[in-house]
């Protein structure tokens, strides 16, 4: 097994093996109970990791991994002016939905 990458939170380490997984890499999770015992051990400890059963298999998890966290964002403006920048659908100003202009 190779660990693949430390990830800041129990959420996104199950997002990352899981879509690792449904791209034919065999992954998991590892830690993702230690959160708990921040505190009593050092906080970088206690964070979820993603490993990955066979190494070579890591150029196209660390390829794939790359590409979730740098998912392009989209920035538009409302009718009422606003610029909405990220994956909002919907004005934070007006509460108007994002329409056909992305």
């Amino acid at each position: 097994m190779l660990k693949l990458i430390q990830a800041p939170n129990l959420f996104l380490a199950i997002l990352w093996a899981d879509t690792l997984t449904a791209d034919g890499i065999d992954a998991s999770v590892q830690r993702q109970y230690l959160g708990g015992a921040a505190g009593e051990l050092p906080p970088d400890q206690c964070l979820p990791e993603v490993w990955i059963q066979h190494a070579n298999q890591e150029p196209r998890a660390r390829d794939l991994l790359h590409h979730l966290q740098h998912l392009p964002q989209h920035k538009w403006f409302c009718r009422c002016g606003e610029l909405v920048e990220g994956g909002f659908e919907q004005c934070w100003s007006c509460g108007a939905l994002m329409s056909g202009q992305a």
